[in-house]
């Protein structure tokens, strides 16, 4: 398997940083796990801390994925990427427990201001690919049974069968989500510029430990830009 980002992203993100962990042979199956429940919390009350009195869409990590969001054509004010999200509902006290995985990829996020995101791989059809729509890509979102493609122009997680994720790291899709059944899975974390890259490599070293130490397996990480646009595993 591999994923490829595609250079009609790189057009419109060349300085971009897609970092990627890929598990093998994880157990998320025990839904009651107070270690993990504990670091989330932690990174929660953290992140708000963090946050004090700002607002949220003018926050330094914020506000670069609202103009990036508007670069492809999409409103932010509608459409919020994963770590705007995470921050408003943390702060609202409203962040809630989805599964072992899950639960770490967030904690990481809060942790380190990035967005992560991530695939069950055994329901990933052909290669993951990071590019543009077309328009009209087949997507149905967490939690619904209908319909919602992308419009053209707008960046999407994709597999052969349809878009697993809309607006870069708004929304995923239904058919791939991470659920206690996952034992493989691919996960992703994002920096746009002024990201940086040691910081983007100590959050996925971060994860893939987490990930390793309370949930077993096997965890490898790679980082992907511009000159580097293909992982093959």
């Amino acid at each position: 398997m591999q994923f490829v980002i595609a250079d009609d992203f790189w057009s419109l993100f060349p300085d971009a940083l897609i970092g990627v962990v890929i598990a093998y042979g994880i157990n998320n199956t025990l839904s009651d796990r107070a270690d993990i429940a504990a670091l989330l919390d932690g990174a929660v009350a953290a992140a708000v801390a963090r946050l004090g009195s700002s607002e949220i869409p003018a926050h330094p990590a914020v506000a670069p994925w609202r103009a990036a969001y508007q670069a492809f054509g999409v409103k932010p004010s509608k459409q919020h990427s994963s770590i705007e999200s995470l921050l408003r509902s943390a702060q609202a006290g409203r962040l809630r427990s989805i599964n072992p995985l899950v639960d770490l990829y967030n904690a990481v996020s809060l942790r380190h201001l990035l967005p992560c995101g991530g695939e069950d791989l055994a329901t990933v059809v052909g290669d993951l690919r990071l590019t543009r729509a077309s328009g009209g890509e087949h997507f149905v979102p967490l939690g619904s049974s209908s319909e919602e493609p992308p419009q053209p122009g707008e960046v999407i997680y994709r597999d052969d069968l349809g878009v697993i994720c809309r607006s870069w790291n708004w929304r995923e899709a239904d058919r791939t989500k991470l659920t206690a059944a996952t034992t493989d899975a691919f996960l992703c974390i994002e920096a746009l510029p002024g990201g940086g890259e040691q910081r983007i490599a100590a959050a996925c070293e971060d994860l893939a430990a987490l990930v390793a130490e309370l949930l077993g397996g096997t965890t490898s990480v790679a980082l992907l830009s511009h000159s580097r646009p293909v992982l093959v595993w």
